[in-house]
């Protein structure tokens, strides 16, 4: 298949909408189930590089969870706690840990739940029946994957009265080195930006006094800076074991972009409380219900200001990546109050010095990548 109709383009009125390869090749997807939709194949393609680029840069099975073309979550593929199983609403039934690639999808759309409802979901693995499992009982519009088991397509294929959407994307498909796209009737052309995001070296040469960034802040440094790099800027990105905590997209402020994903940090990790944990729930509630709650309670006094604030201190050592430098100091003030002990940053701003001595005075361990990484 060379060419993909569509029912329409980003709203109803934009018709007529399709894909298709310029040089009338075929497309290297295959729609399985389904009818994608025009944002699904903008969420698909863009959380595909995602994913695709963590595992060939971390070596660890990897999922994202895509709303409106920017990450609510992205993760690697490690074992989940007890812990993590309730605060995700891992069925006990499921043996989740068996497959690093469900834990991996079980950690992305345990970022921001709220966000992730109706997701778009990339695998970097092929899907598996655990996977497809978890997957069965959250509220999602479609996946993309290299590959399904037999198991795993017919479950998905069940989801939405048999409606659900189901991409298989070739892993060996790579594009042309220059992109191109129309806006206003006015053709944009740029190479593809294949760089990395950041020389490992840097993480041997911080900037700031603290020059200790041990091998999993540096496996949480890279997940941040990847998943910027496919975010809509200006971005930040929260993470800490192997899992984003918090996403902010598409602010003007840098600082504004820095309180969003520590905002969102800060109550991912909330949901780990001992009172939350405690919370029981009626049978007939179901996750999005109990999302909503948790996430109400939250924000209002369910927990003390004193309790939170003790709560996150205790549970320090979160990494922060930001896709450009920070013009002023008070982004690293915030992110010290969500327990930000490492950072990654292009650098470049004339106020760098004021920057590094804020880390300093936080006791944040921060390297400057020399890599900008916007994305429109």
């Amino acid at each position: 298949m060379n060419e993909y109709a569509l029912k329409y383009g980003t709203n109803p009125n934009q018709t007529p909408a399709r894909i298709f390869m310029r040089d009338d090749s075929p497309l290297p997807l295959e729609i399985l189930n389904g009818r994608p939709g025009y944002i699904n194949f903008l969420d698909a393609l863009n959380s595909w590089q995602l994913v695709r680029e963590l595992k060939a840069a971390l070596n660890l099975p990897a999922a994202a969870s895509f709303k409106h073309v920017s990450p609510a979550g992205a993760a690697l593929g490690l074992p989940l706690t007890d812990t993590e199983r309730k605060v995700f609403f891992v069925d006990s039934s499921l043996s989740v840990n068996d497959s690093p690639l469900a834990c991996a999808y079980a950690r992305a759309r345990g970022t921001d739940r709220l966000s992730s409802f109706g997701d778009w979901i990339a695998l970097s693995d092929t899907c598996d029946e655990i996977t497809a499992m978890f997957i069965k009982h959250e509220v999602s519009d479609g996946i993309i994957a290299p590959g399904y088991t037999p198991g795993a397509l017919e479950i998905l294929k069940s989801k939405r009265k048999g409606g659900y959407a189901v991409v298989r994307i070739d892993p060996d498909y790579e594009p042309e080195s220059t992109e191109t796209r129309d806006i206003f009737g006015i053709t944009f052309e740029q190479g593809r930006n294949t760089a990395p995001v950041i020389d490992p070296a840097k993480f041997d040469s911080p900037v700031t006094v603290s020059r200790d960034i041990p091998p999993s802040a540096r496996r949480d440094l890279t997940l941040a800076l990847i998943t910027l790099k496919y975010t809509q800027s200006n971005s930040v990105c929260v993470t800490k074991d192997g899992q984003t905590l918090g996403v902010g997209a598409g602010q003007q402020s840098r600082l504004h972009c820095v309180k969003l994903a520590c905002d969102k940090a800060d109550l991912r990790l909330l949901r780990e409380h001992p009172k939350v944990l405690e919370l029981e729930f009626r049978d007939d509630l179901g996750k999005p219900e109990r999302d909503n709650a948790i996430s109400s309670m939250l924000a209002g006094d369910f927990l003390s200001a004193d309790e939170k604030r003790a709560f996150i201190s205790q549970n320090a050592g979160a990494s922060l990546g930001s896709d450009a430098f920070f013009p002023f100091p008070d982004s690293i003030e915030r992110a010290g109050h969500s327990g930000v002990k490492f950072v990654a940053q292009p650098g470049g701003s004339i106020r760098d010095d004021l920057v590094v001595k804020a880390c300093d005075d936080a006791g944040m361990a921060m390297v400057m990548t020399g890599r900008r990484l916007f994305h429109h």
